[in-house]
């Protein structure tokens, strides 16, 4: 059986991971932003599949695997940060073409990217394979046990985030017509992906180092 008692430190835990922005907020707030609420809609769930993975794979025991070689972690890190610069690259192109009312590619494929920025963020990833096995309590089942953290930790954080991006996305009407002020949106949103890639880096940097 698994041990429920756990659960109101747990959401304590999840909260204090969700609300310090983070790549996948930042995504949120962008795609919200220029490409509307049905684009955050499908990004949200492109999110919680990613999510869903990482929960999947601690369930089967790929948690101990990143423990005993943490420079897989460092490796995911990095491709990580280096997908956020690609974002920030194409979001500042599509800043230069939304000037000329051009397809803003920021919005493009929002479900596949939405998956892409969840399985290569750093805060999903420790988590999932640091934080859910401290949560066992006196399961019987541990597996079980560990399929109930994940799934209330990833309807928790599409809730949150679906919800940022959704009322992101009620201010993408007030843009639309405007292509000037689309392109400040997607300049403020590539800098938001570099500010978060250097600062991955920076981490792992310094923990090369130490």
């Amino acid at each position: 059986m698994a041990d429920v008692s756990v659960l109101p430190g747990f959401i304590a835990v999840i909260l204090l991971f969700l609300i310090p922005p983070g790549p996948d907020m930042a995504y949120m707030l962008a795609v919200g932003l220029a490409g509307g609420r049905a684009a955050a809609a499908k990004a949200i769930l492109g999110i919680g599949t990613g999510m869903a993975v990482y929960a999947i794979a601690v369930v089967v025991g790929v948690g101990r695997l990143a423990q005993t070689y943490p420079l897989l972690l460092d490796v995911v890190k990095v491709l990580g940060a280096l997908y956020l610069l690609w974002l920030a690259y194409s979001t500042i192109r599509g800043a230069r073409r939304s000037i000329d009312s051009a397809p803003e590619i920021a919005t493009e494929r929002p479900y596949i990217r939405g998956v892409i920025v969840s399985l290569t963020n750093p805060k999903v990833i420790l988590f999932f394979m640091a934080v859910l096995p401290q949560f066992l309590g006196e399961a019987t089942q541990p597996e079980l046990q560990l399929a109930m953290l994940g799934a209330v930790n990833v309807g928790m954080e599409v809730l949150l985030y679906g919800a940022i991006g959704v009322g992101a996305g009620v201010f993408h009407s007030r843009f639309s017509e405007s292509p000037r002020a689309g392109a400040v949106l997607h300049y403020v949103a590539a800098a938001v992906y570099i500010v978060l890639a250097l600062t991955i880096i920076g981490e792992v940097s310094i923990g090369l180092m130490t």
